[in-house]
């Protein structure tokens, strides 16, 4: 079944798979999708179009150069959801989420506007490994997590760790009129 369509069936071989010849507003859409500069969304177009025209799997696949298998799942792909069919999905698992949520990434903020020594490490510089164990021993995380984790949770809200990294402070008393006049 086809939106609704049923697909033309001939003889007594089990059917090739292939789309029915599609609406004219998925025709539009898969057309629009030739003139992709996504390499993806251009291949499965292409797929879509040529099993509308009733090629089959090893004669699409023979002429685009790939596996019948990627014509069998973007054929599939098309059945299940239509159009939305030409734009990658994520490959990032369903299970898997974030390490930091959003109250951590506001606990993570504060956290960076302190200094390490307050937490009886021996330098005065975050390094993005430093926060995710300091985050860790604070309870702002579950478990341990890594630098690239927290460089990720910097990134959702805004702000590059070049950034995050100025807002350290001194414990130099005269910290603030040294770096206005370094600042101007």
């Amino acid at each position: 079944m086809c939106n609704g369509r049923v697909p033309r069936i001939i003889g007594r071989m089990k059917p090739p798979t292939f789309v029915c010849p599609p609406l004219d507003s998925e025709r539009q859409a898969i057309r629009a999708g030739l003139r992709s500069t996504d390499a993806f969304t251009l291949r499965r177009a292409q797929i879509l179009l040529q099993s509308a025209d009733g090629r089959t799997p090893a004669q699409i696949a023979g002429s685009l150069g790939c596996a019948t298998q990627t014509v069998r799942n973007a054929i599939r792909a098309f059945l299940a959801t239509g159009t939305d069919c030409l734009h990658p999905r994520s490959h990032r698992p369903a299970s898997a989420h974030r390490a930091l949520d959003g109250v951590a990434c506001e606990r993570l903020r504060a956290l960076l506007h302190l200094s390490p020594r307050d937490f009886g490490k021996p330098t005065s510089l975050w390094t993005l490994g430093l926060v995710a164990q300091v985050a860790f021993a604070q309870g702002i995380t579950a478990r341990p997590i890594s630098g690239e984790s927290v460089r990720q949770a910097l990134v959702r809200m805004g702000i590059g760790w070049k950034r995050a990294k100025r807002w350290i402070t001194s414990p130099d008393p005269a910290y603030l009129r040294k770096k206005g006049r370094a600042t101007g």
